[in-house]
């Protein structure tokens, strides 16, 4: 019954994940009105989905390489009532920030929901430094990457046009934003399988690729029936924008993801794709930036870590009795 628990509170986890993630590397696709919203979601299912497949042929090394981020000793996970404790304390924190429209980072919810089983499991033990890098780096630094990187790029474009008055061809740049959209799309999903799928992997029915192709459909479920309002959040109400601000922040976005997996940086897709669009806002004449949602979205980010915490110590409390 526990192994049954635990794996349909890793399936609620995975649909959270896709509902509040799977949008991200395509909101500036429809924000620019590049696309529908129904265009929108079923390119970014489809190569969120793509990526989460790709991962299971590179689950062993990305799984072996996420192991809490040094967080607890290796042998305090080992126990079902803890996956399921960070399973079930990850979803919720994910799926309560999607019902309110805010985009959050899974993998500090994961962080998070370790440290709160991990506390009650073995108190002060914890490995706390290991949040500077795994937490508080990702939430300062991407946001401070991005934003002027967004608005440089977008201004640098306008100088360019203005300078040279280069011909615009609508049908390439539109092609460079959905392939922009893909890098961002297919990266995530890569990225977050594995870490979702490390917790079932305790239960001896599942091999590596199975658990990773469950996960995968999981996922894609959630960014179809439940993206709308983390959807809205970031296509619009972060800031208007025009094409050429869409593209400009996909590129820096997907350019830091890139740099980041390459390098192995600090640097959270989902604060670098909130920030690049705020960025783009900025500078622009015509469209300006909400600064009271991007606030209410910086303290959701701020509030991630201890809210998963705080679940996860109670139901790995109540699960202990």
């Amino acid at each position: 019954m526990l192994l049954i628990s635990l794996f349909l509170a890793t399936l609620f986890l995975a649909y959270s994940n896709g509902a509040n993630d799977n949008f991200k590397g395509v909101a500036t696709l429809f924000g620019s009105r590049t696309s529908s919203y129904q265009t929108a979601i079923l390119w970014a299912t489809f190569t969120t989905f793509a990526g989460a497949i790709t991962a299971t042929f590179l689950a062993g090394a990305l799984i072996k390489n996420f192991s809490g981020k040094g967080l607890l000793p290796d042998a305090i996970a080992n126990a079902p009532e803890f996956h399921l404790a960070v399973a079930i304390a990850t979803g919720l924190t994910v799926l309560i920030a999607t019902l309110m429209g805010f985009p959050i980072s899974t993998t500090h919810s994961l962080t998070g929901a370790l440290v709160g089983a991990g506390l009650v499991a073995i108190g002060l033990q914890v490995n706390f430094a290991a949040l500077g890098t795994s937490f508080i780096l990702p939430l300062l630094l991407s946001p401070i990457i991005a934003i002027p990187l967004g608005a440089g790029i977008y201004s640098l474009s306008g100088y360019i046009n203005s300078k040279w008055h280069l011909p615009v061809n609508q049908k390439m740049i539109d092609g460079c934003h959905f392939f922009s959209a893909v890098i961002v799309s297919f990266t995530r999903g890569l990225n977050d399988t594995p870490k979702i799928v490390s917790l079932i992997l305790i239960i001896e029915y599942f091999s590596i690729q199975g658990g990773a192709i469950v996960i995968a459909i999981a996922m894609a479920l959630g960014g179809l029936l439940n993206s709308q309002k983390v959807a809205i959040t970031m296509s619009e109400k972060i800031t208007s924008m025009n094409h050429a601000q869409g593209l400009s922040a996909n590129i820096v976005t997907g350019i830091l993801v890139i740099v980041a997996s390459k390098f192995g940086l600090p640097v959270s897709t989902t604060y670098a794709s909130v920030g690049s669009i705020f960025g783009v806002g900025l500078i622009s004449k015509k469209s300006k930036s909400n600064y009271r949602v991007f606030y209410q979205i910086l303290l959701s980010w701020i509030l991630t870590l201890p809210t998963a915490a705080i679940i996860s110590a109670i139901t790995y409390r109540l699960l202990q009795g």
